[in-house]
């Protein structure tokens, strides 16, 4: 009987899930909507979405492996869910829960490091060694991929380069916006779309999507550019920052914001002023998978 292995990616406006087959090829995908601040409707949502899938692959129920990426992460302590911007989902036992509803063993892992995962196997990251790959959307996030395998880290917070402060911040950037997670100035308010969004916005008085903006700076609007011009400055420094630690060979970049092509140029002419090396080769790269990298990753949780 043909194995697939089930990929779900827990998001706080929709939930996708993708079947891949041995080949590594997508023989399944379905997308539904999340419902938010729902906890117990999340999970049957999950669960139907699963049962929709072995029945539309012929398969025994059951028999198909799952994995799952969600925005935070488990402690390794209590083994619920932390640090999750669905706050709904925090301090539940969402492994226990889930295995019980789907009566499997369930791999879960943080969405950015699906991400990278995904990337890092046959994407834009594919053949390097390290990788860090980077989810700039609606928040703010990164996972580490060495020689293949996810790195985690001994409290599973390996990657959480979101929620660090900006470094090198000018004086007008101090202390910064507050945070989800309670501090105040992290990368995600800076670097996110509703991020953009704002600066935009506090430098015009205009209120514009994050889209709009990126669209508006390609196509010649003074204060638009020079708000992508600041983006990208600020993505730069944050950058550096975990070159200077990590010194990976690619970053990919995922998440609404990595549409913006600029970033590729700018970005890395930019950086070498806080890298400390006289050379830089670190690459930064478009994501090869799309808005669906997330998912493929956390199918990838089990092997083939």
């Amino acid at each position: 009987m043909r194995r697939y292995r089930l990929g779900i990616d827990l998001g706080g406006t929709k939930i996708e899930i993708v079947a891949l087959a041995a080949d590594g090829h997508c023989a399944w995908r379905q997308r539904v909507a999340t419902p938010r601040g729902d906890y117990r409707g999340t999970l049957r949502a999950i669960a139907a979405l699963v049962a929709d899938a072995e029945a539309a692959l012929g398969v025994t129920p059951g028999s198909c492996t799952a994995g799952i990426g969600t925005p935070g992460s488990l402690s390794p302590q209590t083994r619920r869910l932390r640090n999750s911007n669905s706050v709904c989902l925090n301090g539940e036992p969402i492994v226990d829960d889930l295995q019980a509803l789907l009566r499997r063993e369930v791999r879960i892992a943080n969405d950015a490091n699906c991400f990278a995962m995904s990337e890092a196997a046959d994407g834009a990251g594919a053949g390097h060694a390290v990788v860090f790959g980077v989810i700039l959307g609606t928040g703010v996030g990164a996972g580490i991929v060495v020689h293949g395998s996810m790195l985690a880290g001994c409290n599973g917070i390996a990657g959480e380069w979101g929620h660090n402060p900006l470094p090198w911040p000018r004086d007008d950037e101090r202390p910064g916006r507050p945070c989800y997670c309670g501090r105040a100035g992290c990368i995600e308010t800076w670097l996110s779309g509703p991020a953009l969004e704002f600066d935009h916005g506090q430098a015009t008085r205009q209120p514009m999507a994050a889209q709009a903006v990126v669209a508006r700076a390609a196509a010649g609007d003074v204060a638009a550019g020079a708000a992508l011009a600041r983006y990208e400055e600020r993505l730069a420094r944050a950058l550096a920052h975990v070159i200077n630690i990590l010194d990976p060979d690619v970053i990919v970049l995922g998440g609404g914001m990595s549409n913006a092509d600029s970033l590729y140029t700018r970005v890395p002419e930019t950086w070498g002023r806080w890298i400390f090396s006289d050379h830089v080769t670190t690459r930064l790269v478009r994501n090869a998978h799309g808005d669906s990298s997330g998912v493929r990753g956390a199918a990838c949780l089990w092997p083939a």
